[in-house]
């Protein structure tokens, strides 16, 4: 099973192999993400993680296209990035993307916007969206907790009547690639 964890920096995750464009310690393939393709054959891997980088790289929808191309048909894809209203979306002045929980609704096959727009060919069913998941659920406030729980129970109500005003901080995407 190949397993990578693209933009891993020095936080690898276990069982996976790291890709950077810098060597750091743990880092398997150093790689450029701004630069296409990447370095891995069409439909070898089982899985990505991608995890707080998508927001670094000036063509999402290229990165989205890429990682498509390298993955077999039924891939796990998991994308965190910062939420759109969070304070950590805006203060990194290397973010150059911002996301909200429709985002990749352009993907997902099942979704009117995809189906209306078709910007890519690339296509993923969104298994799942999380708010905070680099929270630990244990060691947060009542009303954090409820929050994360509103806002994954009713992403689109959270996000245009609350969010501006109890904005959460990070989104995290499990995607599922799906090819004919």
């Amino acid at each position: 099973m190949k397993r990578l964890d693209l933009g891993c920096g020095k936080s690898k995750k276990d069982g996976f192999l790291g890709v950077d464009s810098l060597a750091l310690p743990g880092v398997d393939f150093i790689h450029d993400l701004k630069i296409y393709p990447y370095p891995f054959e069409d439909n070898s891997i089982d899985e990505i993680w991608m995890d707080n980088v998508l927001e670094h790289i000036p063509n999402p929808l290229r990165v989205m296209e890429e990682i498509y191309r390298m993955c077999k048909n039924g891939a796990k894809v998991n994308i965190g990035v910062p939420y759109f209203r969070s304070f950590y979306a805006t203060i990194d002045p290397t973010h150059v993307n911002f996301f909200g929980v429709y985002w990749f609704n352009y993907f997902d096959p099942n979704n009117i916007f995809s189906q209306k727009y078709q910007y890519s060919s690339a296509k993923f069913i969104i298994e799942k969206k999380e708010f905070d998941r680099e929270w630990n659920r244990n060691n947060i406030s009542f009303f954090h907790r409820k929050l994360i729980n509103y806002a994954e129970k009713h992403p689109e109500i959270y996000e245009s009547k609350w969010s501006h005003i109890f904005p959460l901080n990070s989104l995290t995407f499990y995607l599922k690639v799906v090819k004919p």
